[in-house]
């Protein structure tokens, strides 16, 4: 055993004793190490409850297969992780997973002996975002083509907003172009010369609008193809 591991193997155990106080207090007897379980709690009368203990600054994926395996012997599973002040274990994602997966979530800071549940084994199903559902759906709708790799990073994405403006840029080259025109490319572009959000666009007279430089820029930069020319919403 190396010294790294023989020190991991130190520290997850100084969750024991924490762990152990925790579920006493709940009125269960607490036994270590049982049949491949690294905490094992029983009440009379109740199913068993199993909490795995293991030492991650970060809830890891490692803990979690664990705590699947676990599910067949126990009604209710724990993860217990080392408490930290900004790891994974403080993630609100990561609370919800344990929570769709039906485990508990303990997170244990061995120095005080104290022990923190962030999530119960209780059924849990996310509640449905409307709003959040129909921008998604808006702008898969409206997006033409497919501009953008799914997993780019660091690369701008050609939103359909981002289509719109570009095809009333385009419609701009050649000079100034009223909304009620532009309107047949983008039916918001009122909007979009309002909100001008790249800064592309300035007003040359009562509804009439022509590109500024960074517009130009932007246009040259772009490839406006005909596909983009013709953007509905």
């Amino acid at each position: 055993m190396t010294a790294v591991t023989a020190t991991g193997r130190r520290l997850e155990t100084s969750l024991y004793a924490a762990v152990k106080r925790h579920l006493e207090t709940l009125g269960y007897e607490v036994k270590g190490e049982i049949c491949g379980c690294d905490i094992v709690g029983i009440r009379p009368g109740e199913p068993p409850v199993v909490v795995i203990t293991e030492l991650k600054l970060t809830l890891s994926l490692e803990l979690i297969l664990q705590g699947v395996d676990r599910l067949a012997a126990a009604d209710e599973v724990w993860l217990a992780v080392l408490a930290t002040r900004r790891g994974r274990d403080r993630d609100r994602r990561a609370h919800k997973l344990c929570r769709l997966l039906g485990f508990g979530l303990l997170a244990v800071d061995p120095a005080r002996q104290a022990v923190e549940v962030l999530a119960e084994p209780a059924p849990y199903r996310p509640r449905p975002n409307a709003k959040r559902r129909s921008r998604l759906v808006l702008e898969h709708q409206r997006r033409q083509g497919d501009p953008a790799e799914g997993g780019s990073t660091r690369l701008p994405i050609l939103t359909a907003y981002r289509q719109r403006a570009l095809a009333c840029a385009m419609a701009m080259a050649a000079g100034p172009v009223s909304t009620k025109t532009l309107r047949k490319i983008a039916p918001d572009a009122g909007t979009l010369m309002l909100r001008n959000v790249y800064g592309w666009f300035e007003r040359e007279s009562r509804g009439v609008y022509r590109l500024t430089e960074s517009g130009s820029a932007a246009l040259r930069g772009s490839q406006v193809g005909p596909a983009t020319s013709g953007i509905a919403v």
